[in-house]
Parts: C-alpha cells; structure tokens; sequence
C-alpha cells in the first residue's frame, strides 16, 4: 500500500559479487509473514511478482571500479533496488546490477547537517543508524524497506502539508554515468533539479546526500469514521496524516503522526471516534506488523512508516497505483470517483490520502503545486484491475493527474507531457548524459521518446 521503486534484491554471488549471474527463470520463491511476500525472495521478478525481468544478466560488484567498468561495458543497463515498482520503468533486456555488495556506508557531518549513505542501502538502515547518533530524516515513506535510490528516482513520499517527498531532502548525487566515469552533482549544480528524481534514465546511483534534522519522537493515533468535508482540516493537524477508504463508504480512517510534544486529539475529533487497538491499513489485515499507535511516544523512525522494519510489508500479491492532485481540487476529485465507487470498491484492497508539499524537482509530481497523493493498492488481478485504473484516469483527467512513475498507470505521452512542465527539458539533460540510450527502458522511450 504504500509506494516506492526500484527493483529487486539480488542474491550475493559465490565469488563475492565478480562475475554476472543470470537471472533465474523458476517461479517465484515466497516466504510469508503477515500474508506478503518477502522482497527479494525471486531476483527474476518484482516485488510484487507481476513484472518478470527480462535481462540478459544480473551482476552484484563489490567495488566502485568494478561497478564503473561494468557500466562502460554494457549496451544497456539498469540499476535494482527493493523491486517496489509495478511497472517495466526498471526493466530491461540488458543488465541488471544490484548495488548490495559495495560498502554500507552512512557518513554523517554535523555540520553541514547531512549524512551521505551509499544508495543501495533501504532508508530503514539509515534510519538506525542515523537515530543512533541523535539524528533524524524530516520524513519517511509508508515502508522504510526501500531502497534510497528508487525512492529518490521516482519521489516517492510520506505525508504532511508541509513535507516534500523523500527526493526534496537530497543535497547531492554520486552517479556513474553511461561512459563509466563518476559524477557528482549538488544544489549549486544548474542541472540538480533535474536530476534528482532521474527514473534511473541518467546513471547508476551509488551515493545520495540527504539533510538531517535532529532525532524527534512521534506519537501515532488512529481516528474512524472522519467525515469528507473535514479532510482538510485533518491533514493541516498534525505532522504527518493519511486518511484510508476501501470505497464502501464515505467516512475515513485517518491515522495522525504528531510530533510527541503536542496534545492528543480531543475525544470527539472532527466527529470521529478513537480506534481502540492497533490496526493495519487493509480492513482485516493483523496489525502485528504496523507501527505503534494509540498515542505510545516513539522514535521518528518507529512511527512515521506505517510498517515495522522487521516485519513483511503491506498485505501480499498487490499492483498499486498513484495519482497527484492539485490539493485544492481534492474533495472534487473525490466527487468524481464517487459514481464508480462499487467498480473500484471490487478490486481495491484500500485507498490511502496524503498530503505532499511542492517543490522544484523536474519529474517530481509535487513539482510546484501542493499535492493531493491518491493512492490505490489493488488485488492482484492484473486483468480485472486495468479497466477500473482506466475508469479512474478518465474521471480524474480533468483534474491534471501527475501519475507515480513507479506504479501501474496508463496516461498517454500527450497527457504525460502535459503533467509535467519540464519534461522537454528532462528529455534534453537524458540526451546529453545518455546519448546511446545505455539506461533507456521501454517505458522511458514511450514517455520521453528520442530525439
């Protein structure tokens, strides 16, 4: 239920990561806890097991010389993370490199108020060892699983009003471009805002910088039955909100991050009433592996995800799909899924609401406008979900949808370039980088086609 990209988990080669490995054609290996699927559990696949990779091989280097040489060599390459995408953005018919096996490094500097980390590493990693040393990420995602990397490439976010998505804390990138020389580029950089949220189409990422804030903790509460006239007003509330439906009826369940210091809701909040026991985002799921709520304080780290690290995230064979709206047209666009509610109520798992701040980062979908983020965990039913996610584009179209670039969606280019101002001047940064298509997929050539 919750987003984020890059692609699958490899397993260590024998030889400690010198010689490509090819990718498995078996069916997919799964280990359940709380009925979800282990990421990583079948490299030949994504995490959620609707795409099968198609590249030729899968390497794992364990040095930085080792990952450089391999780029320059490869006609076509791409980068593997989490495997949280639901879409072919990170497929390709080339190489696939994972980024395990080169050193796990976190490098804080105080006084800068950074930390660099190598970008395989997931930002559960990073954020135990950043919370060890006082320090603290602004926000989170809904899974701390995934990987730095995808999650930077394709904006994925948390929530809150005034929080940007997880690519607006980046202060630099280290990558290896398409002639296997590094690059580093920061905010003083004209061409950074561009090149943050990449899709993986500029190079292999391996080090992202990231702004810290000092380690805060966070009480957690879960509210029922929020009306949608109060939604607003109930994202402007506290630090982080997300607000659920599974389309069956119109009332929310909201669950609230404040910062631990605040009040807690009043008793009749908004005219909901107080969940009395921890709750999963999907309606009968177990709870065992969400974060704390009922208001018990905790570090930032431990609430901010709606998933616990140690735990399996989200609730199985799943597809999911995103949409970011203008915030002001929220209770409308709403309104306009509202005559297909029984169509998305049949195939939907659950819906969440967030809030996502603007920015200036080229492909975000937060690119200046505050954002509504519309978010759909589907069964996993590719065929009987495709014609309701077209239903929903089709009604949300007059409301300038931005799609998640890393979930299942089915925009035109047309309508793509529309949704993004700068997406002529993505293309011509992706030209001059990659003049040979090395990182393009087939996803990247329909939506940014060559020149």
């Amino acid at each position: 239920m919750t987003d984020t990209p890059a692609h699958a988990v490899a397993a260590p080669n024998a030889d400690g990561g010198r010689i490509a490995q090819r990718v498995p054609s078996g069916g997919a290996a799964r280990a359940e806890s709380g009925g979800a699927r282990v990421a990583g559990g079948d490299a030949s696949r994504n995490w959620a097991g609707n795409v099968r990779y198609r590249a030729r091989r899968r390497h794992e280097p364990s040095t930085m010389d080792e990952l450089r040489r391999l780029v320059a060599g490869s006609d076509r390459i791409r980068a593997v993370g989490s495997g949280h995408s639901f879409n072919r953005l990170g497929d390709t018919t080339g190489d696939l490199v994972s980024l395990a096996g080169l050193p796990p490094t976190v490098e804080l500097d105080p006084e800068r108020a950074t930390v660099t980390v190598a970008a395989g590493l997931s930002y559960g990693e990073v954020a135990t060892r950043l919370h060890s040393q006082g320090y603290a990420l602004a926000n989170l995602a809904s899974l701390p699983h995934i990987s730095v990397a995808g999650a930077v490439a394709t904006a994925t976010h948390g929530s809150g009003d005034a929080n940007g998505n997880l690519a607006t804390a980046v202060a630099a990138l280290e990558l290896v471009t398409a002639d296997g020389e590094l690059l580093t580029v920061d905010r003083s950089d004209d061409r950074f805002a561009g090149m943050v949220v990449n899709l993986g189409a500029l190079g292999v990422v391996t080090r992202v910088t990231l702004d810290v804030v000092p380690a805060f903790d966070v009480r957690q509460y879960v509210r029922l039955g929020l009306p949608r006239d109060a939604l607003g007003a109930a994202f402007a509330s506290a630090y982080s909100v997300s607000a659920f439906t599974d389309w069956r009826s119109s009332r929310l369940e909201v669950w609230r991050k404040q910062q631990a210091d605040q009040p807690p809701p009043p008793a009749r909040w908004f005219g909901t009433t107080a969940a009395r026991a921890d709750r999963h985002p999907v309606p009968g799921m177990p709870a065992e592996n969400c974060s704390p709520q009922l208001g018990v304080p905790g570090p930032w780290h431990e609430r901010l995800p709606h998933f616990r690290l140690r735990f399996t995230p989200s609730s199985g064979d799943e597809l999911q799909s995103e949409y970011h709206l203008p915030r002001e047209v929220a209770a409308a666009a709403l309104a306009a899924l509202d005559p297909v509610a029984d169509r998305i109520a049949a195939v939907v798992q659950v819906c969440e609401l967030r809030t996502v701040a603007a920015d200036e980062l080229w492909l975000s979908p937060n690119y200046r406008r505050d954002t509504l983020a519309m978010h759909f965990t589907w069964i996993g039913d590719e065929a009987a979900v495709t014609p309701v996610v077209a239903e929903a584009e089709q009604r949300l179209a007059p409301f300038a949808p931005r799609p998640h670039w890393g979930k299942v969606f089915g925009s035109s280019p047309g309508a793509v370039a529309a949704a993004w101002p700068r997406q002529a001047d993505f293309l011509a940064l992706l030209t001059d980088l990659d003049p040979t298509g090395k990182f393009r997929t087939e996803l990247l050539d329909r939506y940014f086609p060559r020149r």
